[in-house]
């Protein structure tokens, strides 16, 4: 009696999943930006797109189009800086409809991509990284037909599958690394002393957290550098193994998840882990549907077998070294796709922040009286409680984290962000929560520093503590009239 041959374990489930969340991860970053493009990167914004394409062209010469790849290039307009934020909403749809969903990962990347491009420093985060190269190597792990029927059984998406389990690997096993390289504070157990009152946005829940115990803190920092270290080994272990890895690294997104505010880092993650699941592990009434009914596989063909092999190992290689220079193997590599962001190294929270310098930006009419603007998600008033943005990443709250660990010197868009303070332009104003000068702009305006840190419960009921005697001068007043300056 003939017995057909088994086949190896299938993923069409997973990559059904996974479509869908990588759709939804991009219709929230595209919806996000479409909100904050003007204010950031627009005409009046403060860092204009328009003229970072300027001083491009001017220092690169005929580089410019290589090194900054954008479709901004045909126009800056805020028009048309918007309407790639909607294009990228309407490919997301159709994506999650499942059309063609290969093809739209690679739009969704170019459309990323340009926006990305031209956005420093408010796009430069490791997590729009994540996404471009998610989405470059999903266009060849995706079937590219009209109305797919999800078969993986062809060299493409198999090989694309094993270069998104690579990315996984490398996202979390550095991630781990570099915090065993880069700070005392990790391997002495007690950066989640600091971690969750010191993160750039945190949740309310980072407030117990804080407050744990430290012994319970110190158990999971070991916790984390378990699952970050080992778990991304199990991900080619038998399935079983493969799949407790694959909830470990879940797990620990949604502990971060649970307490911080990073965009849409940890959904990208667990859209990837999804990938760790063949079809047996998920509910047989997904199987009846989405699993095809035949029992072969189609014959190969080398050519094909053979070229996607050599994509696979082409991409894998330009990724290898940013893993050998976390590991300190090797010293520097110039990337020559760097441009493009899709062969990235990660190492989030390398170097734990031990203090909460806060920037408090300020107006007065006469130099003397200031009054505070408030942003939405930020620490500024001690009794607002740390709200949930993610998945949407407020790209000023977060540069302004940023800004005030780095100085001013640093940050010289900080300058620009006051000067539009000066004159209440309405785009940057809709970034903020609260303008004290809703009629008329201010005369001057300035930033002060503070140090941060969560109240205790026996502190009156505020969130937060400023301490007034750490106050200091971030920036020096501002103003359009120099005559007048205090």
């Amino acid at each position: 009696m003939y017995l057909p041959k088994p086949r190896p374990p299938a993923f069409t489930i997973a990559h059904w999943v996974f479509t869908r969340a990588l759709a939804a991860v991009f219709f929230c970053a595209f919806a996000s930006l479409l909100v904050q493009v003007p204010g950031l990167i627009g005409k009046n914004g403060i860092a204009p797109a328009w003229a970072f394409l300027d001083a491009a062209a001017r220092h690169l010469g005929g580089e410019a189009f290589w090194k900054v790849p954008s479709l901004c290039w045909i126009d800056t307009s805020d028009g048309t800086l918007l309407g790639l934020c909607v294009a990228g909403l309407v490919v997301a749809v159709i994506m999650a409809a499942g059309v063609t969903p290969g093809g739209c990962a690679l739009v969704l990347w170019v459309l990323y991509l340009s926006l990305v491009a031209v956005s420093s420093p408010f796009l430069d985060f490791q997590w729009d990284g994540l996404l471009l190269e998610t989405a470059l190597l999903a266009a060849l792990a995706l079937p590219w037909r009209l109305r797919p029927d999800w078969e993986t059984a062809t060299p493409r998406p198999l090989f694309g599958r094993w270069l998104l389990w690579w990315l996984l690997f490398r996202l979390m096993f550095e991630s781990g690394l570099v915090k065993l390289m880069s700070d005392a504070n990790w391997r002495n157990l007690s950066a989640l002393d600091f971690h969750f009152a010191t993160q750039p946005l945190p949740l309310w829940t980072a407030w117990f957290a804080h407050f744990s115990p430290r012994w319970l803190l110190r158990a999971a920092t070991v916790a984390m550098f378990a699952i970050e270290l080992l778990a991304p080994f199990l991900i080619v272990a038998p399935r079983r193994w493969r799949h407790a890895g694959a909830g470990a690294l879940i797990a620990l997104q949604v502990v971060i998840l649970a307490t911080g505010n990073f965009a849409f880092f940890n959904v990208l993650t667990i859209a990837l882990c999804a990938l760790l699941f063949d079809d047996a592990a998920w509910p047989r009434s997904w199987r009846e549907r989405l699993v095809p009914s035949a029992h072969w596989t189609p014959r190969p063909r080398p050519a094909l077998t053979w070229g996607c092999a050599s994509v696979a190992a082409v991409c894998a290689l330009l990724t290898l070294p940013p893993l050998l220079r976390q590991a300190r193997l090797i010293d520097q590599w110039s990337n020559p796709l760097a441009a493009f962001r899709s062969f990235n190294g990660y190492g989030l929270f390398a170097v734990m922040t031990t203090q909460r310098p806060e920037i408090i930006v300020e107006g007065s009419n006469d130099g003397e009286t200031w009054r505070e603007y408030e942003f939405p998600w930020k620490p500024g008033d001690v009794l607002d409680r740390p709200r949930l943005a993610a998945p949407h990443q407020p790209r000023l709250d977060w540069q302004m984290w940023f800004a005030a660990l780095g100085g001013a010197p640093r940050n010289p868009w900080f300058g620009v962000f006051l000067s539009r303070l000066l004159k209440n332009q309405p785009e940057v104003l809709d970034l903020l929560e609260f303008n004290p000068f809703p009629n008329q702009p201010p005369r001057y305006v300035r930033a002060v520093l503070y140090e941060y840190r969560f109240a205790r419960s026996d502190e009156g009921g505020a969130w937060w503590f400023r301490d007034e005697a750490t106050k200091s001068l971030y920036w020096p007043a501002m103003t359009l009239h120099p005559a007048t300056t205090p």
